[in-house]
């Protein structure tokens, strides 16, 4: 399943990016649908088919779309920090720029909705135990 446009509208508002001069509505449905997360009902949005060699990823037909828009957020926040990187302070005919914030401050947003993006859970299994 798609991101709705409401969520497209919710993360643009989360990035801060009122327009679609930067990243459009396509663009920012494909950072949302690269975090699916498990539904309400505990549905996990893929299922393996262990009957294959190597084991096989399908899409859960029960899966009801759910998406984690706070990484979502942050993977845009760590890309408009990599793109403000270059920037650095300057003093120009008597005036200080100090450009280096503008990348701190996206640097920041980027932790922040991080920390507030859904835990990753990893189950991991010895297989020299037995």
């Amino acid at each position: 399943m798609a991101a709705t446009a409401m969520q497209v509208a919710q993360l643009r508002r989360m990035v801060a990016e009122p327009t679609d001069a930067t990243y459009d509505d396509v663009a920012l449905a494909d950072y949302i649908e690269a975090h699916p997360m498990r539904d309400e009902l505990g549905n996990d949005p893929y299922v393996w088919d262990y009957s294959t060699t190597p084991a096989t990823k399908t899409t859960n037909p029960d899966w009801v779309a759910t998406y984690d828009l706070h990484a979502a957020a942050a993977d845009v926040w760590d890309e408009k920090a990599a793109a403000l990187a270059a920037n650095m302070d300057f003093t120009a005919d008597g005036a200080t720029h100090h450009l280096s914030q503008q990348y701190q401050q996206a640097a920041a947003q980027a932790q922040y909705y991080r920390g507030k993006a859904a835990p990753v859970v990893a189950i991991l299994e010895r297989t020299d135990a037995y």
